[in-house]
């Protein structure tokens, strides 16, 4: 036996059923638009199997059903004739100046099928332009998916979006989920200023606040209130907590948490009260986020991995993706101009069978040092994911090997004693590992173990994408 299908024909067919409105199509109900008085001949079949509204309506034996008409004055003749058109033959244009009305009309009449498109209309074509208007309709429908999408969005472009006139049409129960993300990738100190103008915004205060003027500091700080203690406060440089203690303008509870942070932060003889007091506070504003913004590395037990091994929380927050192989060029010589001198650098490298691991170097490639060693003691290699295992192990410079750490070749890319990537960028190696960073107890160098244990395979690799981070 053989089945046969033709669909396009059906969809064509059912369409012309739909579209000869002067012509006998055999309708049993009709439905008008009261904005102009159109009305559509339909089949009660047809609207019954494609909306739950309309079977409902016409197992209930109301009205409309005894007279076989429907008027509905919340529509535009030309969007209803658009569904009413995708009933017939499952087929619909959407774009950007009907997608709001048609998702609107969608969820009143219970229409999961065309809900579903607009949503992902809606989601491919998402702007900062778009998103405030978005956010707030996703809240009012009860679109559950497309608010967490427009949450997502906003929190993935966060250093973007926070200088556009768009942050400020933004409530505070919008900034309070934002910002109870610890995924948000910008400089906390940013944020905060943001908050502050966000809250002058909100309040009508156009200029400079006065230490004077306390009517315009207290409406100030009523208005920031309920936000910032999702500021953390523990991603800020000394500097900056003093900044904003002379400032005055956090509620006194948050800034008496500050001063004290501030004292304990003073000597390194503090750091076990330091960290008795943050784990006490059990609090956002002691709470660090995530980390960088990475196209590579996406779970938080990594991002946690890697700042605990560098060790340098100002590195940690403040570098930055100078460069990119999928952004900028799988080029050597690109990776070279960008990075060269930088100092401080991490490099994140993802290979083709899901395999993520780097290195760190603290002195970086120094241009003028072409074919030979650089020293570098506080150099590690590490491996976030690999296909033993996917647990964080970070791999030490030897301390025999601290002056072979890295090598400069103009014509190769990052080049650690270790592992090498090729000029291409597509490729690279790791045959010799641990011959200089430090294996696990038991494990011997250039083994099939070792290089397994490390990037994943023997020891060469297919690279999908490197990126370099520094300051």
């Amino acid at each position: 036996m053989e089945a046969y299908s033709n669909l396009e024909k059906l969809s064509n067919d059912l369409k012309q059923l739909f579209q000869n409105q002067n012509e006998e199509n055999y309708s049993n109900f009709e439905i008008i638009c009261e904005q102009n008085q159109i009305s559509f001949k339909t089949h009660k079949s047809i609207l019954s199997s494609r909306s739950q509204y309309f079977k409902s309506l016409f197992n209930s034996k109301m009205k409309e059903f005894q007279e076989n008409k429907l008027i509905l004055s919340d529509v535009s003749s030309s969007i209803l004739s658009l569904v009413l058109n995708y009933f017939y033959s499952g087929k619909i244009e959407i774009n950007s100046e009907n997608v709001i009305e048609i998702l609107m009309f969608s969820s009143k009449y219970l229409i999961d099928e065309l809900i579903e498109i607009c949503s992902k209309f809606i989601k491919n074509n998402l702007q900062t332009e778009t998103v405030i208007d978005v956010l707030k309709l996703s809240e009012s429908m009860n679109f559950n998916q497309l608010l967490d999408f427009s949450y997502q969005f906003i929190s993935e472009n966060f250093d973007e979006f926070i200088k556009t006139s768009f942050f400020f049409e933004l409530e505070e129960n919008h900034l309070n989920s934002i910002l109870s993300n610890d995924e948000i990738i910008v400089n906390e100190f940013e944020i905060f200023q943001s908050i502050i103008n966000w809250g002058k915004h909100k309040s009508s205060i156009k200029s400079k606040i006065k230490k004077k003027n306390k009517q315009e500091k207290e409406k100030l700080q009523n208005q920031i209130s309920s936000v910032i203690d999702k500021i953390r406060f523990i991603d800020f440089s000394k500097q900056e907590v003093k900044k904003v203690l002379k400032e005055d303008l956090i509620p006194k509870q948050i800034s008496q948490k500050l001063t004290e942070l501030k004292k304990l932060q003073k000597s390194s003889k503090n750091e076990a009260k330091l960290k008795e007091f943050i784990e006490k506070e059990n609090s956002l504003i002691f709470k660090s986020r995530i980390g960088f913004k990475s196209a590579i590395i996406k779970e938080k037990k990594y991002m946690n991995a890697l700042r605990e091994w560098l060790n340098d929380d100002k590195f940690f927050l403040k570098m930055k993706l100078g460069f990119s192989a999928k952004r900028d060029a799988f080029d050597s010589k690109k990776w070279h101009e960008k990075v060269d001198d930088r100092g401080k650098t991490l490099i994140v490298i993802k290979t083709t069978n899901n395999c993520i691991f780097g290195g760190y170097s603290k002195v970086g490639w120094l241009s003028g040092k072409n074919l030979t060693y650089i020293a570098d003691p506080d150099s590690f290699l590490f491996s976030l994911k690999n296909l033993t295992q996917n647990l964080p192990q970070k791999f030490p410079i030897q301390d025999k090997k601290k002056s072979n750490a890295l090598y400069y070749d103009s014509s190769d890319g990052p080049v650690f004693d270790d592992m090498r990537i090729y000029s291409t960028f597509k490729t690279g190696r790791s045959i010799f590992f641990g011959v200089s960073f430090t294996l696990p107890n038991g494990m011997k160098d250039s083994t099939k173990e070792a290089m397994n244990y490390f990037a994943g395979g023997d020891g060469y690799w297919n690279i999908e994408d490197i990126e370099t981070f520094f300051i």
